[in-house]
């Protein structure tokens, strides 16, 4: 009987003791990554929009796609957007709204796509200007040949960015949810 006992508790004892490591390495470090993250976006609503004063609200207005939304000073919007293309959570990008309301820039924050195939999202500066200028969710798409699920995510990402922007507009501007 202590045969079966011994190994099952032995087991248990390193299975709590690697979950207590894990636990007190995430509290050691979720400060620092945090940190890092928001700079990260930081500097991606500068590279969007240039220096300026920013407010990122702490709300994704009910959408499981939006990372996170900062208003600068005089009422420009970034929407980083999260979504799938090729690959799960594959597209990680900011879009930029201006003060009218038209998307005006989009910037990658990380991209997971086929290199080569699904990067073209990124590389192609044609297929990303189509997008400028839009006020609203669009239906059509000028798809890259190759890469139709990276370019139905991108548009899929621009949807929702400016869906949420849209049906939240006054709510983001004024800084609240």
């Amino acid at each position: 009987m202590k045969d079966k006992i011994k190994p099952t508790l032995v087991l248990t004892v390193i299975c709590i003791i690697s979950a207590l490591l894990l636990v007190f390495a995430y509290e050691l470090t979720k400060d620092r990554v945090a940190k890092q993250k928001e700079q990260k976006f930081s500097k991606s609503v500068e590279a969007l929009f240039g220096k300026s004063d920013i407010t990122i609200l702490d709300t994704n207005f009910g959408s499981d796609e939006i990372e996170a939304i900062a208003v600068t000073s005089d009422g420009k919007t970034a929407v980083q957007v999260c979504t799938d293309g090729y690959s799960k959570d594959g597209i990680n990008v900011l879009i930029g709204i201006d003060e009218n309301g038209a998307l005006s820039g989009i910037e990658f924050v990380s991209l997971g796509e086929t290199p080569g195939l699904g990067s073209k999202v990124r590389d192609v500066a044609s297929f990303r200007e189509q997008f400028i200028g839009l006020t609203a969710p669009t239906e059509q798409l000028d798809a890259i040949s190759g890469a139709t699920f990276s370019s139905k995510g991108m548009r899929r990402a621009v949807d929702t960015a400016m869906s949420v922007y849209n049906e939240n507009k006054e709510a983001i501007l004024s800084g609240r949810e």
